[in-house]
């Protein structure tokens, strides 16, 4: 399963936070408490249940929680005055408050699959992969389903599902069985037709050219 939030997404089949499909440092202790308050989000997750799920028989003082709440703010941005994601709950724990800040404008971020010498650009939202005529991506290949896979692009975040094709869909050399994260560069494969995810910013490119 993938968490998405804002322009980051926790991926738990890879066990990574990804901004725009690049990963994101995080120790593992701060993992597993980002991964706690997104699935409890909006509740709020006392102190002492945090301890339990992070430090399970451990005593440890509120020191170590405040120094991987301070980690996770780090990586995502979030300022503790004025939070968008991990809001302190005074004299109990953390909730994970998604939504509760104006959300950013969309990313200009554009995904695409570079293939052979063909370049396509995906559209926001779906991406149905395979040889159906109605694919975003028409493959013709023997090895290749009909709706073979799903690309899903959102705010400049991409990931890849597949869809009980017959030879399967691959990540990076591996064969997914879940929703999967892309990166910039990632190396996709569809049945034994090969290509590479490649993410496109306008704005970076105009900035060059003027």
């Amino acid at each position: 399963m993938t968490a998405w939030f804002g322009e980051y997404a926790l991926d738990e089949a890879r066990r990574e936070l990804l901004l725009r499909g690049a990963p994101v440092h995080l120790t593992p202790k701060a993992y597993e408490l980002l991964r706690l308050l997104l699935e409890r989000r909006p509740a709020a997750v006392s102190k002492a249940e945090i301890h339990d799920r992070i430090w399970p028989g451990t005593f440890v003082s509120d020191v170590n929680l405040a120094t991987l709440v301070f980690e996770i703010r780090t990586a995502i941005g979030d300022d503790p005055q004025a939070p968008r994601y991990i809001r302190t709950v005074r004299g109990f724990g953390y909730a994970f408050c998604d939504g509760v800040a104006a959300t950013p404008a969309a990313s200009p971020v554009q995904g695409r699959l570079i293939w052979g010498e063909r370049e396509i650009a995906l559209h926001e939202g779906e991406n149905i992969l395979g040889r159906t005529p109605e694919a975003a991506l028409w493959v013709d290949h023997g090895s290749v389903s009909r709706r073979h896979a799903r690309l899903t692009v959102h705010d400049g975040l991409a990931r890849l599902e597949d869809l009980d094709s017959r030879h399967g869909t691959f990540v990076d050399g591996a064969r997914i069985t879940e929703p999967t994260s892309l990166r910039d560069g990632a190396r996709i494969a569809l049945g034994t037709v090969a290509m590479i995810f490649r993410v496109f910013d306008p704005a970076k490119t105009d900035s060059k050219d003027a």
